[in-house]
């Protein structure tokens, strides 16, 4: 049943806030969190390159393909009601992989709690928007936006004190129980928020989008591991333009689409979701890498390279918080510009690391990568929420969370699957001109480098010594292609913002003041004919 928030207080406002950002916190965590386990992973299930890669995007993709839809499930039964059902399918997904033994269980417990973040995501946004008053709701939108990029960092933290003292199924098994008492303050502190108009699912828009979002980013993963034109990799590709292109066709002949195309045509809308998927794309992208630089290269144990990012979280948080002033200041162009260009900045500096580089020169290209996110992603998001009128805020915050979990996929799968080329011709390079090495050996240190350090460790001496360089220059190979792959797509991403984003939120789209009928009156079309209560149209 739909509550009333109209007459919540300010400290029920803020307890709505702490629970929405535990529910964020827990979802995006399990992103990022794995990524210390992935070594322990390695040596423990054996899993290939491309089985690594699919347990840490199994959640994703499964998150991004069932968001929207989702999101427009909780504007018609209950923004809280699907949370919490979320909620306890992500939990026991998460109990059941803790005492998995098999790399095909894990992939789908993986699989399974992306479908449950799936409905946790966007009711959590889209409730904050729908309980804070115009005045409040871009300190609080500010807040959510830190910690949907902070969360990844506290993730990785957990993670690595979990990993100093217990194995990678301690990870799952401590996400169970953390559920549990995220379902609970939610029940606590949360009003269920529903759409006033009750209109119908759009059930095949949903399989659509799921198909081409889905398709994608299995083509990606598999044309890496298997060539771009190998059959899966035109299997995926052929999905991923089928779904997309049938998709838009679909929505744009619905009375009540899922996701009404003609929005992109709005420039909050267009810039802000692509602002974010490229800011996603990016960041999980090197948080997948970047870790494990710590951990190969620089020998870091799994708490310690959780610790060494806490500078990304320290510049994060506020500057989140500032980004609303600076969008008064200076315009949401010009932020947003300036997030890229930090990010595309950290990435350039990034891409310099060699196996002889330390920990200063990997923080100088942290810092601005921590600042480039909390720019580019607060006024984003507050461009695309901004777009759409309260009643629609599930599918503003689905579209917002659909782009975020699309440009993490993407990032793990791009970036991933760049650094996985580069080391692994690197160090079959170095293994060949080495006689003797048994067939099986020589595999799986090109499969993964914590199989290398491993092996290298085992083997001893100066043999060993010698193949644990050979690994560590290796995946500094790897590592340079990616991270000049993230620059590429932190500038494709400035150039967009840059031609379409709005220069200031409350001017989207006002290129012309003599056409303002005519402007209000095709912008109440594309939203379906809802205004604000001054007779405005919501645009970003």
């Amino acid at each position: 049943m739909k509550q009333d928030v109209s007459h919540m207080t300010t400290g029920q406002r803020r307890g709505v806030l702490v629970s929405m950002c535990l529910a964020l916190i827990l979802v995006v965590a399990s992103v990022s969190s794995l990524n210390l386990a992935l070594q322990n992973l390695a040596v423990d299930l054996h899993p290939s390159a491309n089985s690594l890669t699919w347990i840490v995007d199994a959640y994703t993709v499964t998150l991004a393909a069932l968001v929207l839809p989702f999101g427009a499930i909780g504007d018609r039964f209950g923004r809280r009601n699907v949370l919490l059902a979320g909620m306890a399918l992500f939990g026991l997904a998460a109990a059941v992989a803790a005492v998995s033994h098999s790399v095909g269980l894990l992939i789908a417990c993986r699989s399974l709690m992306g479908a449950g973040a799936a409905m946790i995501m966007p009711g959590t946004l889209s409730t904050i928007t729908a309980v804070f008053p115009e005045h409040e709701r871009p300190k609080a939108v500010a807040t959510w936006a830190g910690f949907a990029s902070a969360g990844a960092i506290l993730g990785m933290v957990a993670s690595g004190a979990l990993l100093e003292a217990f194995s990678w199924a301690a990870t799952f098994a401590t996400t169970a129980v953390l559920a549990v008492i995220a379902f609970v303050v939610v029940v606590w502190l949360s009003p269920n928020t529903a759409d006033e108009h009750h209109v119908p699912i759009d059930g095949i828009g949903a399989v659509l989008s799921g198909l081409g979002i889905g398709g994608l980013v299995f083509g990606i993963i598999e044309g890496a591991d298997k060539g771009y034109v190998s059959a899966l990799g035109l299997l995926g590709f052929g999905l991923a333009t089928a779904g997309l292109a049938g998709f838009a066709w679909w929505e744009l002949r619905q009375e009540h689409p899922l996701l009404d195309v003609r929005l992109f045509r709005l420039r909050g809308f267009s810039a802000g979701s692509i602002g974010i998927t490229i800011q996603f794309l990016t960041a999980f992208g090197f948080f997948l890498v970047g870790l494990q630089f710590m951990l190969v290269v620089l020998g870091y144990s799994a708490l310690h390279a959780a610790l060494g990012l806490l500078p990304v979280a320290a510049v994060i948080m506020p500057m989140s918080q500032a980004a609303p002033r600076l969008v008064a200041r200076f315009g949401t162009r010009a932020t947003m510009a300036g997030g890229l260009t930090a990010l595309g900045v950290g990435f350039v500096v990034l891409a310099q690391l060699t196996a002889a580089s330390d920990y200063w020169h990997f923080i100088l290209g942290v810092v601005p990568f921590g600042i480039g996110m909390a720019l580019s992603s607060t006024p984003a998001t507050t461009a695309i929420v901004s777009s759409l009128p309260r009643s629609k805020q599930g599918v503003a915050s689905a579209m917002n969370d659909t782009t975020r979990e699309v440009g993490s996929a993407l990032g793990i799968a791009l970036l991933g699957s760049a650094f996985n080329t580069g080391y692994g011709e690197h160090v079959a390079t170095s293994l060949a001109a080495v006689p003797g090495v048994p067939a099986d050996i020589a595999h799986a240190i090109t499969q993964s480098p914590g199989v290398g350090i491993d092996v290298a460790r085992r083997i001893g001496g100066v043999q060993g010594q010698a193949l644990a360089g050979w690994v560590r220059d290796s995946f500094a190979a790897g590592l340079s292609r990616a991270m000049w792959l993230g620059a590429v797509v932190a500038v494709i991403g400035l150039v967009f913002v840059l031609w379409r984003a709005p220069r200031r939120t409350e001017d989207v789209l006002d290129q012309d003041e003599a056409s303002t009928a005519d402007l209000d009156a095709e912008l109440a079309e594309l939203t379906g004919g809802d205004l604000c209560q001054d007779g405005r149209t919501p645009i970003g």
